[in-house]
């Protein structure tokens, strides 16, 4: 049986770069995590305030679409934080309500002069100051009557 060689045995220059190697790394290391966690007198990496909803939907005026164009919500982690977009949507939705109220109120109340008018027999068309039609067919408005009186 042949006699396996023995291991060769590393020079004294590799052991010492090798020593050298791992004692690099681990000033590198330690530097780079003192720098993160804030080790010593200043703060590297400075804290930055959390991104925050400024509600620019305006409070004393009704929100136009100009309002809502410019909206910009703020992102998170994992898209946008709830809370503003639920705050958001509950001024539109808000916002939306009261216009609807409102055309049905004014709705409503061109519904209840048109039926007077029906009812009366009103001319609905007819601008202020026209005088009624007369029996010829021809109406004389202010404008008319001066013509006439030439």
């Amino acid at each position: 049986m042949a006699r396996s060689e023995p291991d060769e045995v590393s020079a004294p220059g590799e052991i010492r770069v090798f020593w050298f190697l791992l004692l690099t790394m681990v000033v590198v290391v330690t530097a780079v995590t003192l720098a993160v966690v804030g080790g010593g007198g200043s703060a590297v990496l400075q804290d930055v305030p959390p991104d925050r909803f400024t509600d620019p939907l305006p409070a004393t005026r009704p929100i136009g679409r100009a309002d809502i164009e410019a909206l910009r919500l703020p992102m998170a982690l994992r898209g946008y934080r709830m809370a503003d977009v639920d705050e958001a949507l509950s001024r539109l939705g808000a916002e939306l309500a009261e216009r609807d109220a409102r055309i049905a109120e004014l709705e409503s109340a061109l519904a209840g002069v048109q039926a007077a008018a029906v009812t009366t027999g009103a001319d609905l068309f007819k601008r202020p100051g026209d005088r009624p039609a007369e029996p010829g067919g021809h109406a004389h408005g202010p404008d008319r009557a001066e013509e006439d009186g030439r």
